[in-house]
């Protein structure tokens, strides 16, 4: 019983170009209570793994957090499988913008403590007691309305590509950090401010709504399936689109275009661009915007140093970085000293 992938990264590439087949990319979640994460982590491994599903899933006790692909045609049989769930049954699945075969090349189904790393005691507030949700209709006007404060609840990194207008966007590394900084920052508009927040797909807001209800928010709003669900009922019921941008994703695409702004601009020579990239130093694997030129001139490498490295033979590459772990350091995504026009 085969219960984790065993193809490489480029070997189930060229799977998939041999295929010639179009894949859909798909992000989903669902907070429940799971007895045993790792029977229902196998099960699905098991399952979506006949399918030839590719993906990055997290199962934890309290729920299903998944970003995922699967061939067009076997998209009813998965569905049937999803609602065959009793707790996943109709679960609203958000369908990527942009699509890409290659979105995902492993299977990847991961137990973990939580479905997003939030930093938060759940026993010492009610989670179920999130904010109203609101549609894309609903979330033009409030976010016009002048006792709105409107809050990007994602990083750094995601934000600088693509945010909407007159968004707060903390400068954070992680989803906990931004949780006290906001609070700090609107402690006194708790009872008189209408606080909305936004992400991606909806995850993040889910839990953050519950967390600033029990610190005292009066008014706390979310907007429903995130970016992605926005830009669908923007473009399917004719609504001015008030998002500028790129919206960052994780897996191999880095970001699907929402409209055509460009708010940021290449880490190394400061021209406007918005394209993600991992540094070729497989030592350093740094995440950064870099432009073509700055790609073609530095051999896709986001410093001269990583560059010299990543000229050198392969083995002797292996050799240098023999016993040293990628820190979370690609995590710090422009922040390096090496970058000169960091946002």
């Amino acid at each position: 019983m085969q219960l984790y992938n065993t193809l490489s990264a480029r070997e189930r590439e060229k799977l998939i170009e041999e295929a010639g087949q179009d894949r859909l990319t798909i992000s989903f979640y669902k907070y429940a209570h799971i007895g045993n994460p790792q029977i229902l982590r196998n099960h699905l491994f098991l399952a979506w793994n006949e399918m030839d599903v590719l993906g990055r899933i997290y199962v934890a006790y309290e729920g299903v957090n998944a970003q995922l692909s699967v061939p067009a045609e076997n998209f009813e049989t998965f569905k049937t499988h999803l609602d065959s769930i009793t707790f996943l049954e109709n679960v609203r699945l958000n369908i990527a913008i942009e699509q890409d075969n290659k979105s995902f090349l492993k299977l990847k189904v991961k137990v973990r403590k939580k479905i997003v790393a939030d930093g938060l005691n759940d026993n010492t507030f009610d989670v179920t007691n999130k904010g109203v949700h609101v549609g894309a209709e609903q979330f033009n006007e409030l976010i016009e309305d002048p006792d709105t404060v409107l809050v990007d609840m994602r990083n750094h990194y995601e934000s600088e590509i693509g945010h909407f207008k007159n968004a707060v966007t903390p400068d954070v590394d992680t989803f906990r950090d931004s949780l006290d900084i906001i609070e700090a920052d609107l402690a006194e508009h708790k009872e008189d401010k209408k606080l909305v927040m936004y992400c991606t797909g909806g995850i993040r807001c889910e839990k953050a709504s519950a967390y600033y209800k029990h610190k005292g928010f009066k008014n706390v709003y979310q907007l429903e399936g995130g970016i992605i669900e926005y830009t669908r009922q923007v473009k399917a019921n004719n609504l001015e689109n008030k998002f500028l941008g790129k919206n960052f994703v994780f897996d191999h695409r880095r970001g699907e275009r929402i409209s055509d702004d460009i708010i940021s601009n290449c880490h190394q020579c400061g021209k406007p661009c918005d394209t993600h990239v991992n540094c070729a130093n497989e030592a350093c694997h740094l995440l950064f915007i870099q432009c073509e030129e700055c790609a073609t001139a530095m051999d896709n490498c986001c410093s001269t140093e990583c560059q010299e490295i990543h000229a050198l033979p392969y083995e002797e590459q292996k050799k240098l970085r023999k016993g040293k772990e990628v820190s979370n350091k690609i995590f710090k995504k422009g922040r390096s000293p090496v970058l000169k026009y960091k946002n």
